[in-house]
């Protein structure tokens, strides 16, 4: 470890191309070895990274090749070395990583990045529908890749693996977030999150009983706050409390009940999602107008517009805004701000992914087998195979069972 500490490792290490440590590793040969690329984020605030170090030594060890642009993993605190140890190779110009046949990210692609990809490339990648951009997506069908959504790749039980990941982070996040921004140092009211015996404890309203709205319940209810929850499902609902093995303050979501919750919270947090656009906008400006001076509203929906009238999206740099004497934190991608977990839960998920792949003989047999991997394709070989997106930009759609079918012919 003392070369991580050396001034001049990174002039030794361009030197030496920072090549795979092979001697570390018991590589086992596979017929389907692949290869996989990992370039550096280039989108505003992201640093995530979707391999660890050690999910990269895995893969070597079954005998892929990785190759890893040099700063991909610093933002998660995982160093060029790390990864050179693992067996990565480290590469110092964005167009060798896309020399890859596989190419992993976390945000899309932009299109300075497309510009490297070929034809019969597999990208891996977010989608983020509603930020989608018409020249983008044309880009892409006109390379002739294959694109793959992760947030919409689904497991053999039918769940949105990444999507539930990350918004387990969220959730969570969102209550030490809320946690912060009530102290005195934030500029907020002064109090301590949850409450101490012998005073009222926090009142914390949360909209949503998906998965991130049952987190933030779990993190809320575990520090000792009282908690009132809305949805329109009462399926979530039900489920939630049978999560959670007792019953909590529950409602669907009817505008004046939950316009008399929020009056008397003292922390709001907006956890509706909707799998294919806009989240549902449910709390109007007028209700957050009666809300407590200094209470707080966190929007983790933001990035699919958000759920309060008055959210407007911020950054992780300058979070919150007040509007109406209500605190207001609407930054997209809250894993983001906990990159290095997050990065651990997306190689917990994309390792087994691209071992499946090279299990079952390339991208296109895996396909074949798995309706969930389908699910989660946007782009075959060109052709457009996400309804919402052809919908959206006026393009022509073939379904991606039909494509294969072809390709199997």
């Amino acid at each position: 470890m003392g070369q991580l500490s050396n001034p001049s490792f990174e002039e030794l290490a361009k030197q030496a191309s920072l090549s795979p440590q092979e001697k570390l590793l018991a590589v086992k040969k596979n017929k389907n070895t692949l290869s996989i690329g990992i370039p550096q984020e280039t989108t505003f605030q992201e640093h995530r990274v979707p391999l660890s170090p050690m999910a990269v030594q895995l893969l070597v060890q079954n005998g892929h090749e990785l190759r890893l642009e040099a700063g991909c993993g610093e933002k998660a605190n995982f160093s060029d070395y790390d990864y050179s140890n693992a067996g990565g190779e480290i590469v110092f110009d964005t167009k060798s990583v896309y020399e890859s046949d596989i190419i992993l990210k976390v945000a899309p692609p932009t299109l300075e990045e497309l510009d490297f990809m070929r034809p019969g490339q597999v990208l891996i990648s977010a989608i983020q529908l509603i930020k989608s951009k018409d020249n983008v997506v044309r880009k892409m069908m006109s390379k002739g890749i294959i694109a793959i959504g992760y947030e919409f790749l689904r497991n053999d039980e039918g769940v949105l693996p990444i999507i539930r990941s990350m918004s387990e982070i969220a959730g969570r996040a969102s209550v030490l977030i809320a946690a912060e921004y009530l102290s005195n140092y934030s500029n907020g009211k002064g109090e301590l999150f949850g409450g101490i015996p012998g005073i009222q404890p926090t009142h914390v309203v949360i909209i949503g009983a998906g998965a991130v709205g049952e987190y933030a319940v779990r993190a809320a209810l575990g520090l000792g706050a009282s908690v009132k929850v809305f949805d329109n499902s009462i399926h979530r609902l039900r489920r939630l409390e049978h999560s959670l093995g007792s019953r909590i303050h529950s409602s669907t979501v009817i505008p004046s009940i939950l316009a008399s919750a929020l009056k008397d919270c003292d922390v709001a947090i907006g956890a509706l999602r909707s799998p294919i656009g806009y989240s549902p906008c449910v709390v109007s400006e007028a209700m957050v107008q009666q809300m407590r001076p200094n209470s707080l509203i966190i929007d983790i929906s933001i990035d699919q517009g958000g759920c309060f009238e008055t959210s407007e999206a911020t950054n992780h740099k300058m979070p919150v805004f007040e509007k109406h004497g209500v605190l207001h934190y609407c930054v997209p991608n809250i894993p983001s701000r906990f990159a290095r977990t997050a990065s651990y839960a997306l190689s917990n998920i994309f390792t087994p992914l691209l071992q499946q792949i090279a299990e079952e003989g390339g991208i296109h047999a895996c396909l074949n087998e798995h309706e969930g991997l389908r699910s989660g394709t946007y782009i075959y070989n060109g052709h457009l195979t996400n309804s919402v997106l052809g919908d959206r930009y006026k393009l022509p759609v073939k379904e991606i069972e039909f494509l294969l079918a072809g390709i199997n012919k």
